[in-house]
């Protein structure tokens, strides 16, 4: 079956750096969606990133556009969220997950998830 692993959480001042990884097996992902959300304490799980494994085109949630940075790897099978100047409300559980519908920005369009990464923002 489609399996999904994040690495590369942490802990980082307000105004750092972190890049997250994604690595993605069991499946043929030519026509999948890959997207990154995230989930704060007590908040909704909501849209950062996504990228076609075809084409590459990419999208991007308003908060985080001119900050984070999707990509991938296809040879890998590996998507990446680098996220620059990040900021305390950007504290969350990162989640990368797998679509094959159409509509990109809903989570309820993943049919593939992650288990999770911690990112921590410091003011």
């Amino acid at each position: 079956q489609v399996q999904l692993v994040e690495s590369g959480g942490g802990l980082v001042q307000a105004g750092g750096s972190l890049s997250l990884s994604c690595a993605a097996s069991g499946g043929t992902f030519s026509s999948f969606v890959m997207g990154w959300f995230r989930q704060a304490p007590g908040k909704e799980r909501e849209f950062v990133s996504a990228i076609r494994w075809t084409g590459g085109i990419t999208y991007y949630a308003d908060s985080v556009k001119g900050r984070f940075t999707i990509s991938r790897d296809n040879a890998k099978n590996t998507v990446y969220l680098q996220m620059n100047s990040l900021k305390p409300e950007d504290t969350a559980v990162y989640y990368c997950a797998a679509s094959t519908g159409p509509i990109l920005r809903s989570r309820y369009e993943y049919d593939y998830w992650g288990q999770g990464t911690q990112v921590t923002v410091s003011s």
